[in-house]
């Protein structure tokens, strides 16, 4: 005789749960949920097709055409390229790009690191210290140019007044042909330097502290732990930081254009100022298209070798 449960209630089977939708009710929703989907992807298509994939290709055609605002677009070939080629400013400008290229990666590449290993060591005051650093980032570039301007001021300067505070002799920041790039590098690592060290501070968080106490335990200096662990364990932001350094500051423009207007003496003329010149000042956009074909030609063979080269390192 079985023993009755007590303080329990029997349990009934439950039912099986009834399909309440036909075959043709699915049918229609997936249908529905498919076609949501497609809605919004075509939507994204039409948005890269109309401002990026259509400009590119318009930009393409225009380095073969003649086109001014006096008359329709003709074609014309290899005709801009050729007076590319034959203008005087096109090397002028290439070489001061490739400079002012050089000098960010001494100042904006190292320095962004450096800064970032140095943070990473303070145990208070962290935030703070990071939101400094990535100030300038948050300032509009116009402002960031103006301010600069007075920095270099040759008369009340900020810079000049502290060089004669220690009784050394004033200089003419941008209107010297010596220093004129070195200072448009400066207000350009100053100005961007915020997000690469941010980045930089992101990959130093991420290295285990048992590769460091080994290292301490193995009587490793800092110096050595730098180059031992700290390097090698954020070698891949480093090397994509790096690619990202040069396209950006093969790019540069608004320095040169607020600052120095390409002066003195076309000492600071970038590939993208005598772009603009080409495009807005002598009205031909045919070859202003052409410039842009070259550059995102070189920068494209550049990020293709880099790749290629580094593909087995990271």
């Amino acid at each position: 005789m079985a023993t009755p449960t007590l303080g329990r209630r029997p349990t009934r089977p439950i039912p099986p749960r009834k399909d309440t939708v036909s075959a043709p009710g699915r049918r229609r929703r997936r249908i529905r949920d498919n076609l949501t989907a497609y809605a919004f992807l075509g939507a994204g298509l039409i948005c890269f097709a109309l401002f990026s994939w259509y400009p590119i290709v318009r930009g393409l055609l225009l380095g073969f055409q003649e086109v001014t605002f006096a008359q329709p677009a003709t074609w014309v070939g290899w005709q801009n390229y050729q007076r590319l080629f034959d203008d005087p400013l096109f090397a002028t400008a290439w070489k001061n790009t490739g400079y002012f290229t050089l000098l960010a990666l001494v100042f904006g590449f190292a320095l962004p690191f450096v800064t970032a290993v140095v943070l990473n060591e303070f145990r208070h005051a962290r935030s703070y210290l990071r939101m400094t650093v990535y100030l300038p980032v948050m300032l509009p570039p116009i402002v960031t140019m103006l301010l600069w301007r007075w920095f270099y001021d040759p008369g009340p300067g900020l810079f000049n007044n502290v060089l004669e505070g220690f009784n050394l002799p004033a200089q003419q920041w941008l209107e010297s042909e010596n220093l004129a790039m070195v200072s448009l590098v400066l207000v350009s690592t100053w100005a961007n330097m915020g997000t690469t060290t941010l980045i930089y501070l992101a990959a130093l968080g991420s290295i285990p502290g048992e590769l460091y106490e080994a290292a301490e335990l193995d009587g490793a200096s800092i110096r050595r732990r730098l180059w031992h662990v700290t390097i090698p364990q954020t070698r891949f932001i480093l090397m994509i930081t790096l690619l990202l350094q040069v396209i950006g500051t093969m790019q540069v423009f608004i320095e040169p254009y607020v600052l120095t207007g390409g002066g003195p003496d076309d000492a600071t003329v970038t590939v993208l100022l005598l772009l603009y010149r080409y495009a807005f000042v002598y009205n031909d956009f045919g070859m202003a298209s052409a410039m842009s074909t070259l550059l995102f030609v070189v920068l494209g063979l550049f990020a293709a070798v880099y790749l290629r080269l580094t593909r087995g390192k990271d």
